[in-house]
């Protein structure tokens, strides 16, 4: 994949919805697969480093929903998406590196095969999957969905993944699980910041509430633009939670742990007065140095209105109806 640097935000040209099917149509090609290994294997051997994923490398055979359904599912912004070079260039992912304009080069060669992730807790069926396994539990599908950080940028991204829920329905959740708490990859020797003594306590970890973890729209992602993910991106699997603020959908899972009590997440516990469990877009509460009201999509310049929940209120307005969302950053 052909990386390069971005400006904090740059201008770019956006790809037009038509080219871009296109495209995916004319380049879809190899079938994304993982190593296959024993899942009784130990958990840190399972993800020792292995040969590094090709770069560009097409996933085959996605599901695409039919225009009018994904508009009124909320599976399709309807919107341009972000070119994938910004997409690609300008992340944050903290376990690399704290400047988002050089994730990329210090993620490069990251090894994501071979690669498990243990789903374990309060469900009948535990079990450590291999990623090849992982993701034929459910057709992958293409979501493209708006991105909102929490710093007041945007994106529109195409994601290729699975609902969570098709995960979690096979490992079967015991009537004491009412939270779904997620782990990112723990290893200073592939992740030069949680050797560097940044002040986050690694590993990262997020939470959702059992119902957020099961809506249709929260997904693991796999790939985005037809494309394995990269390494900045979150490589190889990751969450996607798109009515939440960014920081919310943990990148390179390795843990999901089904539990009974709300769980920590790691910016909640370093920041708890600017960071909330919930953290759902909402243009109407401040975060303490960033204004929620407008963002800046990437790859342009104007500012443009936050919308309540990121755009998707009326997929996900009624798991919080009840609640008080001034009180729910």
């Amino acid at each position: 994949m052909l990386i390069k640097k971005a400006a904090d935000i740059k201008s770019s040209e956006i790809t037009d919805k038509k080219t871009y099917f296109n495209r995916r149509n004319f380049m879809r090609g190899a079938i994304l697969t993982g190593a296959t290994v024993s899942s009784g294997l130990l958990y840190r051997w399972l993800n020792a480093p292995a040969a590094p994923r090709i770069p560009g490398e097409k996933i085959a055979n996605i599901v695409t929903t039919a225009p009018e359904v994904a508009a009124s599912s909320g599976f399709t912004t309807g919107e341009k998406p972000t070119p994938i070079e910004d997409i690609t260039s300008y992340n944050n992912f903290y376990e690399f590196t704290t400047d988002k304009r050089d994730v990329a080069r210090v993620a490069a060669g990251f090894r994501t095969r071979p690669w498990s992730v243990s789903v374990e807790g309060l469900v009948n069926k535990p079990k450590v999957y291999d990623l090849g396994d992982l993701i034929k539990i459910a057709p992958l599908e293409e979501r493209i969905y708006r991105l909102r950080c929490v710093e007041g940028w945007s994106m529109v991204i195409p994601w290729v993944g699975f609902s969570l829920s098709k995960l979690l329905n096979e490992v079967e959740p015991n009537s004491s699980a009412r939270y779904v708490a997620f782990e990112t990859l723990y290893d200073p020797q592939r992740f030069p910041e949680q050797r560097s003594g940044y002040s986050l306590d690694w590993p990262y970890v997020e939470g959702l509430r059992m119902d957020e973890a099961m809506h249709p729209l929260t997904i693991l992602a796999t790939g985005l633009y037809d494309e394995e993910l990269p390494p900045q991106d979150g490589a190889p699997i990751r969450l996607v939670v798109p009515w939440k603020y960014g920081f919310k959908s943990i990148k390179s899972i390795v843990k999901i742990r089904l539990v009974r009590d709300q769980p920590k997440t790691t910016w909640n516990a370093y920041a708890p007065n600017e960071y909330g469990f919930y953290s759902n877009v909402n243009p109407n509460v401040d975060h303490p140095r960033w204004s929620q009201a407008t963002e800046t999509r990437v790859g342009e310049y104007r500012k443009r209105d936050t919308l309540m929940f990121n755009g998707y209120a009326e997929q996900v307005g009624q798991l919080y109806a009840g609640m008080d969302l001034s009180a729910n950053f």
